[in-house]
């Protein structure tokens, strides 16, 4: 008969020790987490050969994008109130079958419906899988110095992922068929999934088993797809067109709806206490801005090297290894060795500002800039200065909070990703292209040669919405520094003594929740 110790959090049952399978959960959790980001970036490099052919047309295919990121972005905290309700390994390893299925039935779609289909389904299993991956660290890891570590790796996978992503699309479709980078996601899947069944063990008596908070649910949702959905048709409509203001309308009525239901019901979807702690509330808006800027630039560098430069696919993608090589110097070099030694704003802050001093070198792009001379550099100073912020952010956005609230904190991280990827790369683009607009219409009568004047403005266009994004992630790193006044893991907001500051910080050690003895 099993009985009940109460022990810390992710302790092994009954010996007060670390659970000893916990760094290799990690490895399995990654891999899941590089899965999901990747998708995100991959189908990009395909979607030109998948759209002929499957006979998409021009007006439709967004939706291989758009289909995805609805599912993902609406139905994030519903994902992460079912880890809470089921548990999380269980949420987990649900998401990464049925997300290996949904890339089954995308590789081997034989119309646009399949395809859509199939991108919308990755995108529901994606909702359940990511926020049970950052949540089964959030309960695992709670050793400051372990944490540290943990969060390392999982930041630096979080934010270089996108571009291996470009890599991978790129010698996938180049040297088999755009259908693998689909495919691909299967041996991921089964790898993780089979990892996590036999090598997880979750602590017993974190779930949330309040009933689900039904209107929650579904105001949340619409609001989301209506917020992602709005910006998406942005891009494409404009932002003056009819349904796009509509749909902005929408969203703000249907989560202004939800956050009064949020504050009455008794079991809410998304507790306001999980976002009014100021430490965690300026962890997902820096984020969110930060991805803003990050997401922006991936699309204006692939088609700056592919277009301007006339880089293959696949030397696209190895043209942002030094990002991916920063963002992991950052993340497990730096923020690792530091975050148990100084406030994470002291992280967040600098890191977002040596981020903005990439974007500022890459304000410079011409005809002629040099990759080696500007580019690289450029890429370089961003990788680093994101990965040190992001792994105090990942860490911090969970850090301390209730076992009961871990599923939808984690999902509130994705969602603020999510929103903020599709707000970037329809703000940015937007601003690119009237930028590019004003520069054709100024120079036209001084450029003769057509070819020449279209790549003049579209560059052009580039570096005036990388302008911008230099100024959004100096606010990131000002709402980092003013919003997060945690100390250290273990300390309080002056680094010194104990916790004050709020549910998020110095909190591991006092985490108990009762764990199955056998």
């Amino acid at each position: 008969m099993a009985k009940t110790a109460d022990t810390p959090l992710s302790r092994t049952a009954g010996t007060g020790l670390p659970d000893p399978s916990r760094w290799k959960a990690l490895a399995f959790i990654a891999l899941a987490q590089l899965m999901v980001v990747l998708d995100a970036t991959i189908v990009n490099i395909a979607l030109p050969s998948a759209q002929n052919d499957l006979g998409i047309s021009e007006g439709n295919k967004q939706w291989v994008i758009t289909a995805y990121a609805l599912a993902f972005g609406g139905l994030l905290l519903f994902g992460g109130r079912i880890a809470d309700l089921w548990g999380r390994k269980r949420t987990f390893v649900v998401g990464l079958i049925g997300f290996a299925l949904a890339s089954a039935l995308g590789g081997a779609a034989q119309n646009e419906a399949m395809m859509f289909g199939s991108r919308a389904l990755q995108g529901a299993f994606g909702a359940l899988l990511a926020p049970a991956a950052l949540s089964l660290l959030a309960v695992m890891f709670t050793d400051a110095k372990e944490r540290a570590k943990a969060f390392g790796i999982y930041g630096a996978i979080a934010g270089g992922g996108g571009a291996v992503g470009l890599i991978l699309g790129g010698f996938l479709t180049e040297y088999l068929n755009w259908r693998w980078t689909f495919f691909v996601n299967i041996p991921f899947a089964v790898v993780a999934a089979a990892g996590a069944y036999f090598v997880i063990r979750e602590p017993s008596g974190s779930r949330n088993r309040s009933p689900l908070d039904i209107p929650g649910v579904v105001l949340s949702t619409l609001g989301l797809v209506a917020l992602v959905y709005g910006f998406t048709r942005a891009e494409s409509a404009g932002w003056s067109d009819g349904l796009t203001v509509t749909m902005f309308i929408a969203a703000a009525a249907l989560l202004l709806a939800f956050v009064v239901t949020e504050s009455r019901v008794k079991s809410p979807l998304l507790p306001l206490r999980v976002l009014t702690e100021r430490n965690r509330g300026g962890v997902y808006l820096s984020l969110g801005l930060a991805i803003i800027a990050m997401f922006g630039l991936f699309l204006f560098l692939t088609y700056y090297l592919q277009i301007v430069k006339g880089y293959s696919p696949v030397r696209t993608g190895f043209a942002f290894l030094p990002m991916i090589a920063g963002m992991i110097t950052g993340s497990t070099q730096i923020g690792t060795r530091l975050m148990t030694r100084v406030p994470p704003r002291l992280l967040m802050g600098p890191g977002f500002l040596v981020a903005a001093l990439g974007m500022l070198l890459l304000t410079q792009l011409d005809l002629n800039t040099s990759y080696a001379a500007v580019i690289l550099p450029g890429m370089l100073l961003l990788g680093l200065g994101m990965g040190t912020a992001f792994m105090p952010a990942m860490s911090l956005a969970t850090h301390g909070i209730e076992p009961r609230d871990a599923g939808v904190a984690s999902a509130m991280v994705n969602t603020s990703q999510q929103v903020g990827g599709a707000i970037g790369t329809a703000l940015l683009n937007t601003i690119a292209a009237g930028a590019t607009t004003a520069y054709i219409a100024d120079n036209a009568a001084r450029v003769t040669d057509p070819k020449l004047l279209e790549l003049q403005a579209m560059v052009s266009g580039f570096a005036s919405a990388i302008w911008w994004a230099v100024g959004i992630l100096v606010v990131a790193s000002a709402i980092a520094v003013v919003l997060i006044n945690t100390g250290r893991p273990g300390t309080g907001p002056d680094g010194s003594g104990s916790a004050s500051g709020g549910d998020a910080e110095g909190a591991e050690d006092e985490i108990r929740i009762p764990v199955v003895a056998h």
